[in-house]
């Protein structure tokens, strides 16, 4: 088998367990294993197929923000993954959430970021900043096609990230306190609970030490990438999870607080 055939065999083989909701072995388990160079190569095959079955694209997801997730999944540096109009969702329209479409789902609070102008990697960190039009506190929930949340990285890069679902909550202006939020972004705490049990903690320094690191990050990572296209205006940007992902079931409803930023209170039920 070629190389590219190699790469549109897995890049089918993982459309497929989205789309039917089963599991696979991990492809760096299998004969001959799968690299993260030839893995990024599927990302873009990813998003043809989402496109051919009618999604746009919306965002991208940043994963594998919180250094203390690396060890545990081999990885050692975040990953990328493409939103879609089928799974970004507002938490405002969400009163229950069905998880019968994830594999092992688990749930992340994250910062999102929408984007007013598309940002550059040469830009300053002013320049950057001020390419983010809004500013929210939110969820996204993640999957894993991999049986028990074992993977390499090569393999969460062709997982299209182990995105799921982005959940929006109220979106902010950025710019009328531009130099506030930076400030509270790096210096914020999350607390995560389920049921009224507080499950974790967090913040924002946990995220590359600022979601806005996180960005300039995701810029970087796409300047060097000739095969996944640069950020544009319009764009949703998922940042990384400001605590330990935490496994979830039908029945809980988990809450997020964050203090030392106006961010308000999020909730989202599951069924």
């Amino acid at each position: 088998m070629t190389a590219q055939a190699e790469i549109e065999a897995v890049a089918k083989e993982v459309i497929t367990s989205l789309s039917s909701h089963y599991q696979i072995p991990t492809f760096s388990s299998r004969p001959g294993g799968l690299t993260l160079a030839k893995a990024y190569r599927v990302t873009p095959l990813l998003r043809a197929a989402f496109e051919a079955r009618g999604e746009r694209i919306t965002g991208r997801k940043i994963g594998f923000t919180n250094h203390q997730m690396w060890k545990a999944f081999g990885v050692q540096s975040p990953v990328l993954g493409y939103i879609t109009s089928r799974t970004t969702h507002e938490l405002a329209d969400m009163q229950v959430m069905a998880l019968n479409d994830f594999s092992e789902p688990r749930i992340e609070p994250e910062i999102m970021f929408g984007l007013g102008a598309a940002p550059g990697p040469t830009m300053s960190d002013s320049a950057l900043v001020d390419c983010v039009e809004w500013i929210a506190l939110g969820y996204e929930i993640v999957q894993s096609i991999f049986p028990d949340w074992k993977f390499l990285a090569a393999d969460t890069v062709a997982a299209n990230g182990v995105h799921g679902a982005p959940l929006i909550g109220a979106r902010h202006a950025f710019a009328p306190r531009r130099t506030e939020w930076q400030r509270e972004l790096s210096t914020f705490e999350a607390e995560l609970y389920c049921d009224s049990k507080l499950m974790q903690r967090g913040g924002g320094s946990l995220v590359l030490d600022s979601p806005l690191r996180a960005l300039r990050h995701l810029v970087e990572l796409l300047a060097n990438d000739p095969h996944n296209p640069p950020l544009c205006a319009g764009e949703v940007i998922s940042t990384g999870t400001l605590t330990l992902a935490m496994p979830v079931k039908p029945g809980e409803r988990w809450t997020t607080k964050a203090a030392g930023i106006p961010l308000e209170e999020i909730t989202i039920r599951f069924g």
